[in-house]
C-alpha cells in the first residue's frame, strides 16, 4: 500500500479561541485522531440527532458490578464501535482492567494510523461511573 502524508483535523473539543486567528482551535493528525476515539466511546448511542446508532453503550456498562465479564463487554462494544466509526485507525489491541480501588476500568489501546507510515500509538484511559 502506498503511504502518504495524510493530515487530520477536527475541531477541538474545548472550542478555546485561538489567540492569533481569533477562530476556534484545531486538532490535528495524532491529537484529532484520539480526540475521536474518546469522543466515540463516552458518547452513547442516540446522542447523536441525526446518527443515532453513533457511539457505543460503554457508559451503561459502567453501573453494572465491577468485573472481568463487564470489562470484556466494554472491551468488545469498543472494538466493535471503532470498527464501524473510525475508519482512519487500525486498532492492534484493547486493554481493559478493572480497578477495584478506584472503581473504574484501565484502558489501554494501541492503535496504527491506515495509509501512514506512523509507529503504533498508544492510548490510555479511565473509566468510570459519572453522575
Amino acid at each position: 500500500m502506498a503511504t502518504s502524508n495524510l493530515t487530520f483535523r477536527d475541531v477541538n473539543i474545548t472550542f478555546k479561541k485561538h489567540p492569533v486567528t481569533d477562530d476556534v482551535v484545531v486538532s490535528k493528525d495524532n491529537a484529532a485522531i484520539k480526540q475521536a476515539i474518546v469522543n466515540l466511546v463516552l458518547t452513547n448511542k442516540g446522542e447523536r440527532l441525526f446518527n443515532p446508532d453513533y457511539g457505543s453503550d460503554i457508559r451503561s456498562f459502567l453501573f453494572e458490578p465491577l468485573d472481568y465479564a463487564v470489562a470484556g463487554i466494554i472491551k468488545r462494544n469498543m472494538q466493535l464501535s471503532l470498527a464501524k466509526y473510525e475508519p482512519r485507525i487500525a486498532v492492534t489491541s484493547i486493554s481493559c482492567i478493572p480497578n477495584f480501588e478506584d472503581n473504574g476500568l484501565d484502558v489501554e489501546m494501541t492503535y496504527e494510523i491506515r495509509g501512514t507510515e506512523v509507529p503504533p500509538v498508544q492510548i490510555e484511559f479511565f473509566l468510570s461511573r459519572t453522575r
